[in-house]
């Protein structure tokens, strides 16, 4: 300020002296041009700079605007490094709010941010999925209009937010199931996260299925079992009719044994979810064993053939390979009618890929259970699987067993010409 003052009151002194001293020797005229001619000047330099600023201001480039001399030097140096400094902020800002949007768009939950008035002020992708949302049509519109399930508008209307809200059948396929909170942030302002629990509500409805499941199925041997132990007890049988009913009872309590060993297998693979070893496993030993197996769960009602077209061997693990093959063979037995043939072969494709098929001249299955007959305690005819021993365990054990060999299972078959069941493992998995 000081120096703004001295720089004016010297040009007041200059204009003054130089007025006098022309107005001393060529008179008055000469002497007031003179002063007003100094006056003028830097008045004039001023308005020059004030123009050019202006300039530079329109065109948003304050900063490459080139410093004058004098005064004006100062002032547009200043006010350069104040507009460079308010510009790295708000780069700053601006960095850091792509930061934050690019955040929240890679959050695999969905994000609404609303005003007081529940206007949509911000929403990621994965809330447009979910609710059929799109930001740019959808701004600054009320939310409650564009999503207008009966239970949403009531939790909105409560203002309540301390539980979650569940919408199911949601999204554009109206399959999906929504964990919905809201969180009050800011002035009024509120967070809507909303988590896809689609699988999750699956997850639970397979595990109630899975313990109803397991309880229908052990329930019913434990009847048995208690009904033959309360006649034993109660009623005085012959030696033969006892030995008959402990049959009975020893066949009930096997078919329990057999559907507890299964289960415990079936955890085991489930919760190992690495790559089996890759031990060499031999394939002649492994149909041998099979043979062996098969004609003793037959006793001789089928027509059993066991192929080993290829001397390649099988990199794995032999245990759970060999419980892959012999629930596939056990099935072809159990479901293929008396005097019928089931085929057993081992052989490498074109691709360099090994198969191992079974194949029988059962019933057969109808397309619409093909998808169906991997899921644990999935029958097509339950009496017939209880009849022939069947656990219903099966075939779930045969698909871990593959993924955990990289292999495919592969079906086939048409009602009325029996079936193939394919095991198909990876050019990787043979051995030379």
């Amino acid at each position: 300020m000081i120096s703004v003052i001295t720089r004016f009151a010297t040009i007041i002194c200059l204009a003054f002296i130089s007025a006098y001293v022309v107005f001393e020797n060529w008179g008055t005229e000469w002497g007031i041009a003179i002063g007003i001619f100094i006056l003028a000047v830097p008045l004039l330099y001023s308005y020059i700079n004030l123009a050019r600023l202006r300039k530079y201001i329109l065109n948003d480039s304050v900063e490459n605007m080139p410093l004058p001399s004098g005064f004006w030097e100062e002032v547009f140096f200043r006010l350069q490094r104040l507009v460079r400094n308010l510009k790295q902020k708000i780069r700053t800002i601006e960095q850091q709010h792509d930061h934050f949007i690019e955040a929240f768009q890679a959050s695999p939950n969905g994000i609404v941010m609303l005003d007081e008035n529940d206007q949509i002020e911000w929403c990621n992708s994965i809330a447009e999925r979910f609710f059929g949302l799109l930001f740019k049509r959808d701004a600054m519109q009320r939310i409650n209009f564009l999503i207008r399930r009966p239970e949403f508008i009531q939790y909105l209307a409560k203002r309540s937010f301390e539980e979650p809200l569940l919408l199911e059948r949601m999204g554009p396929d109206s399959n999906l199931s929504l964990m919905l909170q809201a969180f009050p942030f800011g002035q009024k302002r509120h967070l809507l996260l909303v988590q896809d629990i689609t699988d999750l509500q699956k997850a639970d409805a397979m595990r109630r299925d899975f313990v109803a499941n397991v309880s229908h199925e052990m329930r019913t041997p434990i009847t048995v079992l208690m009904g033959f132990l309360e006649t034993v007890q109660s009623l005085d049988l012959e030696k033969s009719q006892r030995d008959h009913y402990f049959e009975l009872m020893m066949s009930q309590a096997q078919r329990m044994k057999s559907l507890v060993e299964d289960l415990l297998t079936l955890a085991n693979l489930e919760a190992n979810t690495l790559p089996a070893s890759s031990n060499v496993i031999q394939i002649e030993t492994v149909m041998a064993l099979l043979k062996n197996d098969a004609e003793a769960l037959s006793q001789g009602v089928h027509s059993l053939q066991f192929e080993c077209l290829t001397p390649n061997n099988l990199l794995g693990d032999e245990r759970e390979v060999l419980s892959a093959f012999s629930n596939l063979v056990s099935n072809a037995i159990r479901y293929t009618p008396d005097i019928g043939s089931i085929t057993a072969s081992w052989k490498i494709n074109d691709q360099g890929q090994g198969e191992f098929s079974v194949t029988d001249s059962g019933p057969g299955i109808a397309s619409e259970h093909l998808s169906r007959l991997t899921e644990r305690f999935y029958r097509i005819d339950r009496s017939r699987s209880r009849d022939t021993g069947g656990t219903g365990l099966g075939l779930a054990i045969v698909k871990h067993i593959a993924n955990r060999h990289q292999a495919q299972l592969l079906i086939e078959s048409t009602p009325g010409k029996g079936s193939t069941f394919m095991l198909r493992f990876p050019k990787e998995r043979i051995s030379n």
